[in-house]
């Protein structure tokens, strides 16, 4: 079949490389001339090694550990799956020329606009939106957009680390009004980033940093979908952060976004089936992990001492 993806990040990408895989004839248009998400953590649990085996070269760092610091009280995680820190724009990068060498056509510098949809479904058999949280494609199916928390992202050296020795196995975040505040030991550097409502990510994340005395370099932001988009439509769907599929605690969407992407895969050409198992698989873990998220922000702000110290959590669900 000819397969159309509007948009060329991880997930168009992953779907780009299986479908070609398939025997599908696919085409991708990305509006960037570049291939590789720049804003991110690239903190991946280690199934990414499982659903890309060809990234295990990328693992800058492994992550055993998370502490969480409410006011009065800090929650020690470990998790029951490492994750693995990688460059994500490296990850696209192999991702494209996984596409490529299956025959995936990927046309970059070229944007879909609403418009173009009508002589997309003219020529293609099927259409997969992978175009980010402003997806032209969900404007054109006319679905509702998904609420939108800004993300800001710095990095300073080992050597001007101002809080003490580096513990590379654990991550350490300080929970916000609706999001949090990160430290990820990399390789040869250390993140800090924050993810909060769009009008309060800047000025808690500069407060958190002056406070400490911290100049981050390359500092960068991206907004981060929030929301999953239900919809019915035979030949045209979502996928990525056009589908608003990221996890209700984190943000972090990439291994949600790559079993969403499976489903897809086992089910297509058919996108009834593959939205009816999309609802199925994550819905429940939606709802769930959201009421889990409120509850711990509110007991770790007023009640902290309910939690034990020590807590062993599964790495990407909290069901």
């Amino acid at each position: 079949m000819k397969v159309a993806i509007v948009g060329g990040g991880t997930s168009g990408l992953y779907l780009a490389w299986k479908l070609s895989q398939k025997g599908e004839e696919v085409v991708v248009f990305e509006k960037k001339k570049k291939i590789g998400k720049a804003v991110c953590s690239g903190l991946f649990s280690e199934r990414i090694l499982e659903f890309i085996p060809e990234s295990r070269g990328l693992v800058e760092n492994q992550i055993r550990f998370c502490k969480i610091h409410f006011p009065k009280r800090t929650i020690f995680l470990q998790f029951s799956k490492r994750f693995l820190v990688m460059n994500h724009l490296k990850l696209d990068e192999t991702l494209f020329h996984l596409a490529k060498k299956e025959g995936a056509k990927i046309l970059l510098g070229v944007q879909i606009k609403k418009e173009d949809f009508g002589e997309l479904e003219k020529k293609f058999d099927r259409i997969l939106g992978a175009d980010g949280p402003f997806s032209v494609t969900r404007k054109y199916l006319k679905l509702k957009n998904p609420s939108l928390r800004l993300a800001f992202q710095g990095f300073i050296g080992f050597s001007n680390d101002l809080e003490g020795l580096i513990d590379k196995e654990t991550v350490e975040t300080w929970p916000t009004r609706n999001g949090f505040i990160w430290k990820i030991p990399r390789k040869e550097k250390i993140e800090y980033g924050i993810i909060e409502r769009i009008g309060e990510s800047k000025k808690f994340f500069e407060e958190f940093l002056k406070k400490r005395g911290l100049k981050l370099k390359n500092l960068r932001s991206a907004f981060v979908p929030q929301g999953m988009v239900f919809l019915k439509n035979p030949k045209i769907t979502l996928c990525g952060d056009a589908l608003g599929l990221t996890k209700p605690w984190s943000g972090g969407g990439v291994i949600w976004q790559i079993m969403a992407n499976n489903l897809c895969l086992k089910n297509f050409p058919d996108f009834l089936k593959y939205q009816k198992d999309l609802k199925r698989f994550f819905l429940k873990k939606i709802i769930f992990s959201r009421i889990i998220t409120r509850l711990v922000y509110f007991f770790g702000f007023y009640f902290p001492w309910i939690f034990p110290k020590k807590i062993k959590v599964e790495s990407d669900f909290l069901l």
